[in-house]
Parts: C-alpha cells; sequence; structure tokens
C-alpha cells in the first residue's frame, strides 16, 4: 500500500514538471541534423508528425509544453563553446532548455503545429527584428555638437510619436506597420493596439520592437513610412499614413494614402481599393513632437 501511495505521489509531482522541445521547423534545418548519428529521423513530415503527437499526449496528460525554435547552426556553436558533443541527445536537451529560456518558444496550446510552427517563426523575426534595430541604434554613438546618445534621442522620441498618433487616433482597434528601409537590411514591425473602455490596450514587447525600428528611420536617413489602420464595427476601417523624412513623420493626404495603399511597390501598376475601407488625410504631429534644438 505504501508502495501505491508513493507511485501516486511520484505521478502527482510529473505533472508539475513542464517540458520544452526544440522543433526544426523547415527542410533545411532538419537536413542539416541528419549528419547526427543520434538523430534518428530520415524524413521532415515524418519527424513533424510525431513531435505533434507527443504534443498531444502531453497535453491529454496535463503536462505544459513549451516549444522553441531550435536552429542547427546555433546549435553547433553552442556545442563547440561548451565543449560538448553535438552527436548526442542530451546535448539537443541542454541546447534547448537554455533557447528555450532565452530565445524565441511558444506554449502548446493545441493549435495544429503548423500553425504553430508559424507563430514560432514570427516570434523569432520579430525577435531578429527588434536585436538588429537596437544594435544600429547602439552603433550611433553621441552627437558631435551636444555630445547627446543619438539612439537613446532617438528612441525617446520615437516614444513620444507613438503615444501621440495613439492619442489623435479615432477610436477602435488599430493596426500600425513602421517600415524603414536598408541598406543592408529592410526593417518591419507590427503594433497592434485595441480600444477598450479604458483607453488602449498594447502588448509591451510589441510596443518596444516597433519603437526602435521607428527610432531607426528616425535616426537614419533611410526612407520609411508608418500607416494606421482603425477598425471600429458597423463603419469603414479607416488608414492614415506618415513618410518619414528629415528625422521626423510627414503626414500623407487621403490622396497619398490612397496611392500607396493601391499601387503595387514592385511593378507600380494599380491595385484595386479595398470595399468598405476610407483613405484619410493624416494628422501633423509637428506641434508633439519639436525635435531636438539642433540637427544632430
Amino acid at each position: 500500500m505504501a508502495y501505491t501511495d508513493q507511485r501516486t505521489l511520484r505521478r502527482v509531482l510529473r505533472r508539475e514538471i513542464v517540458g520544452t522541445i526544440g522543433v526544426l521547423t523547415d527542410e533545411h534545418d532538419f537536413r542539416a541534423m541528419r549528419r547526427y548519428d543520434s538523430f534518428v529521423f530520415d524524413d521532415h513530415a515524418t519527424y513533424l508528425k510525431h513531435v505533434e503527437a507527443v504534443l498531444r499526449a502531453r497535453a491529454l496528460q496535463g503536462s505544459h509544453t513549451t516549444v522553441a525554435l531550435f536552429d542547427p547552426e546555433e546549435y553547433a556553436d553552442w556545442c563547440a563553446q561548451h565543449g560538448l558533443d553535438p552527436d548526442s541527445h542530451l546535448s539537443r536537451t541542454r541546447f534547448t532548455a537554455e533557447r528555450a529560456a532565452t530565445g524565441p518558444a511558444v506554449p502548446y496550446d493545441g493549435r495544429p503545429l503548423s500553425d504553430l510552427m508559424t507563430t514560432l517563426v514570427d516570434e523569432a523575426v520579430r525577435r531578429a527584428t527588434w536585436e538588429y534595430a537596437t544594435m544600429l541604434l547602439a552603433r550611433l554613438g553621441p552627437c558631435a555638437s551636444c555630445g547627446e546618445d543619438l539612439g537613446h534621442a532617438a528612441f525617446t522620441r520615437a516614444s513620444r510619436l507613438v503615444s501621440r498618433i495613439l492619442d489623435c487616433a479615432p477610436p477602435g482597434d488599430r493596426h500600425l506597420v513602421c517600415s524603414v528601409s536598408g541598406p543592408p537590411e529592410s526593417l518591419v514591425a507590427v503594433l497592434h493596439a485595441d480600444g477598450t473602455d479604458d483607453g488602449v490596450r498594447i502588448d509591451e514587447t510589441e510596443a518596444l520592437e516597433f519603437t526602435t525600428v521607428l527610432a531607426v528611420g528616425l535616426a537614419t536617413a533611410n526612407p520609411g513610412g508608418l500607416v494606421m489602420r482603425t477598425s471600429t464595427p458597423g463603419a469603414p476601417d479607416r488608414i492614415h499614413g506618415w513618410r518619414i523624412r528629415d528625422h521626423g513623420l510627414v503626414p500623407l493626404t487621403a490622396g497619398e494614402v490612397f496611392d500607396a495603399y493601391c499601387t503595387d511597390t514592385e511593378t507600380g501598376e494599380i491595385i484595386p481599393p479595398e470595399s468598405n475601407v476610407d483613405y484619410c488625410a493624416s494628422p501633423d504631429l509637428t506641434d508633439a513632437d519639436p525635435g531636438p534644438d539642433h540637427r544632430h
């Protein structure tokens, strides 16, 4: 009887243990792992099928599982750095646990694995974009005239502009997109701001990433733009836009917003406008954004 009680208690404790699995989301990464004898899968589709089966089984048992992105190149470098054998499931387990704590990871919530992998890849792209934008701001250094940190100044100004845009937006759910052209890499960030009875609800991580990308556009000579789409039940969507120029945001006219949305950026051909959408003139944010005392 005592043995049975101990076994029951241990089974209860297992439910308290969370798990992590690293997933190879594409064929290229899967082929890279096949060079290890301890990696026993031969087919990517079969591998994903088994991953999903394990996730479902753990969920049925009441276990929580985090799904992390497994990068074979990062894994090989990590093993070399720590003096570990990459051809070992123990090494893969340690790497996955560490990356889940510091890198892109999402909880398994019962969705199809294909949907979960899309979310995971999007999260990885978002994180990489923010890290790259942060690096660009850090490289700007101090202003030669006043010594002010240019990256910090640009981020502060971008924060003020984002707050002002949300404050002057019509009621509803807002979807903002900021894009800054390269070289060497173009940056794109998205911010969702849901209207509530108490104001606006935003994701703090999204807001940080969005503001950082906008700051890069303000601090550099690279062209860029910001658009905002506001949706309200029972009313047409409203679209506003600004061009990033001269370290600030220049409002677009209704015609310019229409042209931006209804022109193919690659071919220059006209795209039919969406139904139930108003292309609107955008507020001038100059008064709310006086800018620096001098041109940095």
